[in-house]
This record gives C-alpha cells, sequence and structure tokens, in this order.
C-alpha cells in the first residue's frame, strides 16, 4: 500500500522535485549567516516543471521581483532524467544554484558534506509559519538543524472495489480500518475467487513497515531496526498473503504504474491514490469509478504517511540574504495556497489545510478526498527516513522478494537487508 516518494511527485505535479546543494562558507561568508540586504541575482532551479508550470513561475518570480526591488531571479528547469547525478557533479564542481527544491532523502547527503544552509541557524524567525511535522521532514539525525523550507506535501486515501469486495461476500460499506482486518479480507477475497482477485499489488515498502509501527531507524541515526519483531510480523502477514494470491503475484517486480493498472483492471481490490486518480477511473474505468471506494490509510500508529518537497539555500551563495527571501516567498503561506489550487498538493503552512477549500465538501468524490486528506495531513509523518537511499530501497525490496518466495525466512530477509543497509550508510559519510 504506497505511493513512492517519486511517483506522488510524478502524479501529483507530472514532475519529480529535486535537490540542490549548497556549501557551507567560512567566517564572514559563513553558512549560517543570511543577514543583510535583499539584493543581487540569485538562480533558482526546478526540476521537470517549466512544461506544466510556466506561467506560474513566472508570475511568481516577477512579484518578488517587484516586492525586491534590486533582485533577479534567473529560473532554471533541468529535465528528470539523470538529475541526481547533475546535481553531484555540481556539488563536487561549486556550481550549484542558490536555491533548489528538494526531497529530504536527497538533501541528506549533501547537508551531512555540509553543504545545506542550516535554517534553524539562518532563518529561525519562520519556522512558525510551517507545520511541525513538515518543518521536521528536513532535518537528518545525527546533525542539528533544519536543511529546507517544507514547500508541499502529498498523502493519499485507499481506493477499493465495492463490486470485488461484494462478490467476496464482504460488506462494501464496511473496507477495512485495521491491519488485522485487512489481512483477513485478502485472505477471503483471494478464496471466494479462485486466487483471481488480489487485495494489494505491492511488496512492503520501508513506509509500510514504519506505519505498521515499526522502529526503522535508532536515534542517532546510525542504525536500522527494522528486523525487529515487528517488522518480522509484518513480513510473515504478507508472506500468508503471497501464498494466498491475496498480493498480486507480479507484486515482486510492480510499479506505481502497473499496480495501477491492476486496479483499473479489477484483478487487484485496493489500491492507494490521490484525487488526481478519480478523473482518470472516469475516463479509462467508468464501470470501477461506479462502484469506487475511498478509505482512509491503515495505520498502526495513528499516523498517515505524508511526502513532502522542500526549497534548499545554497549555503555557499554570495546572496544568500536574497537566497533565504526568494526560498521563503516560494513557501510561504499565501504562494503554497495558490501553488495548491493549480494541481493535487497540500500547503505545508501552518493554519492553510483550515481554509475552506480543504475542509467543505461539495458532494464530489475529488472534494471528499481532499478534504480527507488534509485533515490527516495536519498530524502525519513522513515514515521514510530521509537516510533511507535509492540503493538501501533495492536492497530491501530484493530480500522481501526472497521472503515471499520461501527462499529465506522473513526474519532472515529483514537481518539481510538491515545489515545491507547499514553498511550503505556508512558509505555515505
Amino acid at each position: 500500500m504506497r505511493i513512492s516518494r517519486r511517483a506522488f511527485a510524478a502524479a501529483a505535479v507530472a514532475v519529480v522535485l529535486p535537490l540542490s546543494a549548497c556549501g557551507s562558507g567560512g567566517e564572514g561568508g559563513g553558512s549560517s549567516d543570511a543577514s543583510g540586504k535583499v539584493e543581487g541575482d540569485i538562480t533558482f532551479q526546478t526540476w521537470n516543471l517549466r512544461a506544466n508550470f510556466k506561467p506560474y513561475f513566472e508570475g511568481l518570480i516577477a512579484e518578488f521581483e517587484k516586492k525586491n526591488p534590486g533582485t533577479h531571479v534567473k529560473w532554471v528547469d533541468q529535465p528528470a532524467e539523470g538529475y541526481a547525478d547533475k546535481i553531484s557533479a555540481d556539488a563536487a564542481g561549486g556550481t550549484l544554484p542558490d536555491v533548489v527544491n528538494v526531497s529530504p532523502d536527497l538533501v541528506a547527503p549533501l547537508a551531512k558534506a555540509g553543504l545545506a544552509l542550516d535554517l534553524d541557524k539562518a532563518a529561525p524567525q519562520y519556522k512558525k509559519e510551517y507545520l511541525p511535522g513538515a518543518w521536521a521532514g528536513h532535518r537528518i539525525p545525527g546533525l542539528p538543524g533544519t536543511y529546507a523550507f517544507p514547500w508541499y506535501l502529498n498523502t493519499g486515501p485507499l481506493f477499493y472495489n465495492k463490486s470485488l469486495f461484494k462478490e467476496a461476500g464482504l460488506d462494501a460499506e464496511k473496507p477495512p480500518t485495521t491491519y488485522d482486518d485487512l489481512f483477513a479480507d485478502a485472505l477471503q477475497l483471494a478464496k471466494k475467487s479462485g486466487g483471481k482477485v488480489a487485495t494489494l499489488a505491492n511488496v512492503p515498502t520501508i513506509e509500510d513497515f514504519g506505519r505498521y509501527g515499526v522502529p526503522l531507524m535508532n536515534k542517532e541515526g546510525t542504525a536500522f531496526t527494522f528486523n525487529d519483531g515487528k517488522g518480522v510480523e509484518l513480513l510473515t502477514r504478507y508472506k500468508e498473503l503471497y501464498d494466498a494470491k491475496a498480493l498480486d503475484p507480479q507484486a515482486l517486480t510492480a510499479t506505481p504504474e502497473s499496480s495501477g493498472k491492476k486496479f483499473l483492471t479489477g484483478a487487484v481490490a485496493m489500491n492507494p491514490g490521490s484525487a488526481l486518480d478519480l478523473g482518470n477511473f472516469k475516463k479509462q474505468a467508468p464501470s470501477l469509478y461506479k462502484n469506487i471506494g475511498i478509505t482512509d490509510q491503515i495505520t498502526s500508529t495513528g499516523h498517515v504517511n505524508m511526502y513532502v518537497m522542500g526549497v534548499m539555500v545554497n549555503a555557499q551563495s554570495k546572496r544568500k540574504p536574497a537566497a533565504v527571501a526568494f526560498a521563503h516567498f516560494v513557501t510561504d503561506a499565501a504562494h503554497q495556497m495558490s501553488f495548491a489550487k493549480k494541481v493535487a498538493i497540500f500547503p505545508s503552512t501552518a493554519g492553510s489545510l483550515d481554509d475552506p477549500y480543504f475542509t467543505k465538501e461539495d458532494g464530489t468524490d475529488e472534494t471528499r478526498v481532499r478534504v480527507a486528506a488534509a485533515k490527516s495531513l495536519k498530524t502525519a509523518v513522513n515514515y521514510t527516513p530521509v537516510l533511507f537511499s535509492e540503493q538501501m530501497k533495492i536492497a530491501l525490496r530484493n530480500e522481501v522478494a526472497k521472503a515471499l518466495q520461501g527462499k529465506q525466512s522473513p526474519k532472515e530477509a529483514l537481518d539481510n537487508a538491515v545489515k545491507e543497509c547499514d553498511r550503505l550508510l556508512t558509505q555515505q559519510g
């Protein structure tokens, strides 16, 4: 049950947002000194946003320049392909832009290398403007500080196919709300359909372990801990689903896109998504749309998973006051609200989710999803550890696959995954 961090960005904004680098300066031009006059030329970099949002960002920049005479913002938009590699090269070469949007996992290595501006030192006055969970999203275990302004958030409900629930003898108006209910319903759906209908289409990811209540890392951020008893319990239950065909047989190689197609065709009974998906259901699967059920993410912690994107300031910027001012401008309440009304994302600013746009229903499913998601985001958690790299995600997925196939026990699989992730962690420096 997941919307991957990348898929969320791609689905919600038809983009994936980037990482930027910021270097730490010495005395005088120090990394925590953002005082001074807001003036000069700065560069703002986004990742594959120009195609869909050119007028929005051009207007945003013009407004900032008018408000701050003597400033000029150069907007650079990079293609999604190979972006992380490019940022690494820019970081090494000292050619990073002044302001760049980031995701927490991408900013982590830059912050650890001393390349990200610590906003707790440079701009602490802005902290109160954002939701606590969002501001905390760009903190790095083992380091003091916050390394990006929170920008937009996203989360989503679980969709389910009411007709498939009815055919299995389940109450379509009472979808599962706990993991016990979920696994019981999944086994019944598989049994009643002769193994033709799976309930889930994805293997458990790190965020699923977090939602289940598994401790993922130690407090120091020096070792992973998701191989504890609760983690083994979750993977054991997934193994039971896999054996009963209640977990789609192709889950081992599934992508968010392939999982979505399985849901569209009725081969899978439940799938995570967002308000954007409802429009797709209407067009591509009207019969599914008529039978669509919408329920909350299942969690043992009382907190749903959220994804947070941020805007980072280059600590080596020669125009640090302007860079901080612009990063804050992009992410302040007014501009986050205007952006949220153009695309299905949610603002990270305190109080914004109380706006009628996020609280009042109008009878449409789209609004119902938006209102429910906004409510859950107030206490949502970004479960994916910021130090959990793409390599670590692959390592976990590979070990989980071996456990589901019976090549090793769930305990062995998670022990091996933790060992490999800890090894990769030491390489991050």
